[in-house]
C-alpha cells in the first residue's frame, strides 16, 4: 500500500543584513543601559554620583555631553542602519563596530564584577557580529547595457 505522507516546516524567511543590523544596535544599546543601571546597585555608586564624580571623573558638562554622544550612537544606529544606502550603511557599521569594540574593551574589563564583565563579553560579540554582517555584506548584480 503507497501512502503519501505530508510534512509541514515552520515557515522561515530571510532577514535583510539592514534589519539584522538594526536589531544588533537595539540588543548593544539595551546591554549599555543595563550595565549602567545594574551599577547604581553597587555600593558607593550613587555616592560618588551625589559627590560629583563618574568613576574617576568629576562630572562636568564637557563629560556629560560625551557620555551622552557616546551612548546616543547605538540608538541612532537602529534608524540608520535601516535607512542609510547599502555602501554608506556598510562602512558606517564596520567603522563604528570596529570603535565600540575598541572602547567597550577599555572600559568592560575593567571593572571586576561578575555582571559587567558578563554584559561586556554579550556586548562584545553583539558588536563583532555587526561588523561581521556589514563586512559580509552580499553584492548585488546588476545589468549594465554597454553600448559600443
Amino acid at each position: 500500500m503507497n501512502s503519501n505522507k505530508i510534512t509541514t516546516e515552520l515557515e522561515d524567511m530571510k532577514i535583510s543584513v539592514k534589519m539584522k543590523l538594526s536589531a544588533l544596535w537595539a540588543a548593544v544599546m539595551f546591554c549599555f543601559i543595563y550595565g549602567d543601571i545594574f551599577s547604581f546597585h553597587s555600593p558607593g555608586v550613587i555616592a560618588e554620583i551625589m559627590a560629583g564624580k563618574m568613576g574617576p571623573f568629576p562630572v562636568s558638562q564637557g563629560l556629560l555631553l560625551g557620555f551622552s554622544l557616546f551612548m546616543a550612537v547605538p540608538g541612532v544606529m537602529v534608524f540608520l542602519s535601516l535607512a542609510l544606502k547599502p555602501k554608506v550603511n556598510r562602512w558606517t557599521n564596520i567603522i563604528l563596530g570596529v570603535f565600540y569594540i575598541i572602547t567597550n574593551s577599555v572600559s568592560a574589563f575593567t571593572d571586576s564584577r561578575a555582571y559587567f564583565i558578563v554584559l561586556g563579553v554579550i556586548e562584545e560579540a553583539l558588536l563583532a557580529l555587526i561588523v561581521w554582517y556589514a563586512w559580509k555584506w552580499p553584492k548585488q548584480e546588476s545589468f549594465v547595457n554597454n553600448i559600443i
